[in-house]
């Protein structure tokens, strides 16, 4: 009897144990079972987004299977953009343009904050520049996550990391995030402060306008790295930019920007001859990897390829090319 019972006990005690595993499984699945869309749905903060979502037709698509990132603008950042691009509200917005922005705030896979490092990934949007290639996003991983350089350079910074989704994760930023032009991609990647430095010195006014807007678009610019700049000052025995003549550093910058061509890594040829903005030419090598021969015969090998711009695409080298004077 004693043995009936204790068996009876263990019996019960297996039943119990088996439901609560159930029910946490359940609990599990229903954390977990909602869309991208109906957790924004369900968070008041959002409902900017899920206007401007529908308004673009594109909350079926974060509304269906899949695996995406969204990165999610509050009601606040949205309300900022409207204000800063003149709109009276988001009806305002042409649907075009609302459409490649809410895709400039989604990738294609699903990235959780432990997974992001600095770098570049690919959103959904395309801009005016290349009708294949899509908007590069920059992601700088320090305490937090900046995307875009943040808000004062047109990006964002996470808010509220991994919120877990059956078709993706979300991340809540604090800005709209724009189509980032030339400009806004070379101030966001830290290793270009010397070119940004180098385009807004009075000796080349006008560099960033250009750059930033869509006259003589799309641009491709092969960008040297402050590694580069600083070899190149070095070599060239001037103690600092400012001491570069406004001709010789007009005429260089110039020479690394080809106007009128988004032209990608995968369209470069090995000899082909690449006509610039300084009305001189340099040789694409790819023996080895892809690098550049400038009129002066010295080589810069390419180090990163197609970040994708809204007006145009760069391409990172380690060496300043250097025209003839």
């Amino acid at each position: 009897m004693k043995t009936f019972k204790i068996k009876l006990i263990a019996f019960l005690a297996l039943i119990a144990f088996v439901s609560i595993s159930c029910n946490n499984d359940d609990d599990d699945s229903q954390q977990t079972s909602q869309t991208i869309l109906s957790i924004a749905k369900a968070n008041p903060d959002l409902s900017s987004l899920v206007a401007a979502l529908e308004k673009a037709d594109l909350a079926a698509t974060l509304n269906s299977s899949g695996s995406y990132t969204v990165f999610a603008p509050n009601n606040k950042a949205f309300s900022a953009f409207l204000s800063a691009n003149g709109y009276a509200n988001l009806n305002a917005v042409p649907v075009a343009a609302l459409k490649e922005i809410l895709l400039n705030h989604v990738l294609s896979t699903k990235v959780k904050s432990s997974e992001i490092t600095t770098g570049y990934v690919k959103t959904l949007a395309k801009g005016n520049a290349s009708a294949s290639n899509t908007i590069s996003m920059y992601l700088e991983k320090n305490t937090g996550v900046d995307i875009n350089g943040g808000k004062a350079n047109g990006g964002a910074t996470v808010t509220t990391a991994d919120i877990e989704a059956s078709n993706g994760v979300i991340h809540l930023v604090d800005g709209v995030i724009g189509l980032p032009t030339i400009v806004n991609h070379a101030v966001a990647n830290k290793n270009f402060t010397t070119l940004v430095t180098a385009l807004s010195y009075n000796s080349a006014s006008g560099f960033v306008g250009i750059l930033s807007g869509t006259a003589n678009s799309p641009f491709t610019v092969f960008a040297p790295t402050n590694a580069a700049f600083a070899s190149f000052l070095t070599e060239t025995g001037f103690s600092g930019l400012s001491a570069i003549p406004a001709n010789v550093l007009e005429t260089t910058l110039k020479y690394h920007v080809v106007a009128g061509a988004n032209v990608q890594s995968s369209s470069l040829t090995n000899g082909q001859v690449v006509n610039t903005f300084a009305s001189q030419s340099f040789t694409i090598g790819l023996t080895g990897g892809a690098k550049i021969t400038d009129t002066n015969n010295r080589v810069s090998n390419i180090i990163v390829t197609d970040v994708q711009c809204s007006n145009g695409i760069i391409h990172a080298i380690d060496k300043v090319l250097l025209p003839k004077f």
